[in-house]
C-alpha cells in the first residue's frame, strides 16, 4: 500500500471518526484558507510585490543576456564558412560555455528566489498562526484545519474563518520588510575590555 493510500485512508477514517467525536463531546471546529489568507493580508501582498519586483528584474537581465547570446549565435553562423576550423570550434566552444553560465545563473536566481520568499513569509506565517490561535481560543475552538493540506473536501462556509483571519491581520501593526540578506553582514565581535571610539 503506498503512502499515498495510506493517507487518504487515514484521511477518510478521521473524516468519519472526528463529526463522531464532536457530536459526543461538543467540539467546536473551523478551517482557514491558508493560501488565500497569505494572498490577501497587506503584509503578504508587500511580499509578493517585492517578490515580483525582484523577479521580473532579474528576468529582464537573462533576457537581455539570452538576445545577445542569440545575436551571438547568428553572427557565429554566418561568419562560420569564412573562419578557420580552429577559430570556429573555439568561437563555438565559447558561446557553448556562455550558454551553460546563463543556465547555471538562472538556477541560482530560481533558488535564490526561492529563499527570499521563505524568509519574506516565515515572519508572517508565525504571525498568522498567532491570529488563528487567538481565534480559536477567543471562540473555544478545539481544531482549526487547513483547507487544503488537512484533506478537508468540504466545510460549512460557516466554519471558514478564513475572513476573520484576514481582517484581525490587517488590524495588527504592519511587519518591517526585512532587509535584503545580503545587507545583513553579522557585525564583527567587540571584546568587552575593547577602547570605546
Amino acid at each position: 500500500m503506498s503512502l499515498r493510500s495510506i493517507l487518504a485512508a487515514t484521511a477518510a477514517a478521521l473524516s468519519l471518526a472526528l463529526p463522531l467525536a464532536a457530536s459526543a463531546q461538543n467540539l467546536k471546529m473551523g478551517y482557514v484558507d491558508y493560501q488565500r489568507v497569505l494572498l490577501e493580508v497587506q503584509d503578504g501582498k508587500d511580499a509578493k510585490n517585492r517578490l515580483q519586483k525582484t523577479l521580473d528584474d532579474r528576468q529582464k537581465e537573462i533576457d537581455q543576456e539570452q538576445t545577445k547570446l542569440r545575436n551571438a549565435k547568428e553572427l557565429l553562423d554566418k561568419q562560420a564558412s569564412a573562419m578557420s576550423e580552429e577559430t570556429r570550434i573555439q568561437q563555438a566552444t565559447d558561446l557553448q560555455k556562455r550558454i551553460m553560465e546563463l543556465a547555471q545563473k538562472w538556477d541560482r536566481y530560481r533558488a535564490e528566489a526561492a529563499n527570499e520568499e521563505r524568509q519574506l513569509m516565515a515572519p508572517i506565517i508565525d504571525r498568522i498562526d498567532g491570529v488563528i490561535a487567538k481565534i480559536a481560543e477567543r471562540d473555544g475552538l478545539a481544531f482549526v484545519f487547513e483547507r487544503r493540506d488537512s484533506g478537508l473536501v468540504y466545510g460549512q462556509t460557516q466554519y471558514d474563518l478564513s475572513n476573520e483571519v484576514i481582517r484581525s491581520y490587517n488590524a495588527l501593526p504592519k511587519l518591517q520588510a526585512p532587509k535584503p540578506a545580503a545587507s545583513k553582514a553579522p557585525a564583527a565581535p567587540v571584546a568587552k575590555d575593547a577602547p570605546k571610539k
